[in-house]
């Protein structure tokens, strides 16, 4: 497939989408980025593309940390993005990846001051990043979440990724298959690249936005599905470690790891041991919202045609 990626202001061969070495986001980090799915329907031959608007509205609020102006509006953002996705004409599961980073490739130094900010955007397949099915063993991890006052955690920056990486790997080296974050304070903080729900008492508890967290959009979904489809309340605040011995079910949540379940820690059965009863009730809700499939929510949903459909 001739895959198509939105650089530099015109949809170009993924070939010919190439940044040079000195580029100042390759040599210092200084990206934003959004992870954003779409979700095959074969029955509609149509992507659904979920929570497209909050991705850009997110992105364009974090550009104003890092002094960044990308020259689109949102709708244009998403236009673009929605005509990516036509243009690619992908029937499986898509990943789209927006990005805006510092273009400079004349300038020595890492001031985010005069220097140009660009936008570009791909798509990829992909199906699930984690095992969602089996439940995750993760382990807590010995690097620590960085603080908001060193690299703010609610803008997906790219260098700041480094922090996950280190986390991840060494859990996977540990035998793990992922890492929970604390922060300096010894407080749970998320997961190395998703966010984290505990169940206790038939209620959901969250870390608060004051723990370093990503604001997450599926975070946010979570907690509005739980309380209007499923009457129950999420509670957010400090999360010390030893309750995630002690929870009655644990899950990730995010673009990439979707709903994914958490059945040990640190060696330690989660509940039973077994995937607990709300986090497959969520799960399911879930991954029928994302698919246009629950009506309440097809607002969530930028329904894209694709192949049969898109070339009527």
């Amino acid at each position: 497939m001739n895959e198509l990626v939105f650089f530099e202001g015109q949809f170009v061969p993924l070939d010919d989408a190439k940044v040079s070495v000195k580029t100042h986001a390759f040599m210092y980090g200084t990206s934003l980025f959004e992870g954003i799915r779409g979700y095959w329907v074969p029955e509609r031959n149509e992507i659904s593309i979920f929570r497209l608007k909050e991705h850009y509205e997110r992105l364009l609020s974090n550009c104003r940390i890092f002094h960044m102006d990308l020259g689109y509006t949102l709708q244009e953002l998403m236009d673009i993005t929605v005509e990516l996705v036509q243009k690619n004409n992908p029937d499986y599961d898509t990943y789209i990846r927006p990005m805006a980073y510092k273009a400079d490739v004349e300038k020595i130094g890492f001031s985010l001051l005069n220097t140009e900010s660009r936008f570009l955007v791909w798509t990829h397949p992909l199906g699930n990043y984690v095992d969602i099915e089996r439940g995750l063993s993760v382990c807590v991890s010995n690097w620590r979440r960085l603080e908001d006052s060193m690299i703010p955690p609610r803008a997906k920056a790219g260098g700041a990724y480094v922090n996950s990486a280190l986390a991840v790997t060494d859990a996977r080296k540990a035998g793990f298959d992922d890492a929970i974050v604390l922060t300096e304070r010894g407080t749970v903080s998320e997961g190395t690249g998703m966010n984290l729900f505990m169940v206790k008492n038939g209620r959901l508890v969250t870390p608060a936005t004051t723990e370093n967290i990503l604001e997450g959009i599926t975070r946010d979904t979570i907690a509005t599905l739980a309380r209007q489809e499923l009457g129950i309340e999420t509670q957010e605040r400090v999360v010390h470690r030893t309750e995630l011995y002690t929870a009655d079910e644990l899950f990730f949540c995010g673009t990439g790891a979707q709903v994914a379940p958490i059945t040990q820690v640190d060696h330690r059965p989660v509940g039973s041991g077994a995937i607990g009863p709300i986090s497959r009730k969520i799960q399911d809700l879930y991954f029928r919202v994302v698919k246009g499939h629950v009506p309440g929510y097809s607002h969530w949903c930028t329904p894209v045609s694709v192949g049969a459909a898109a070339v009527r």
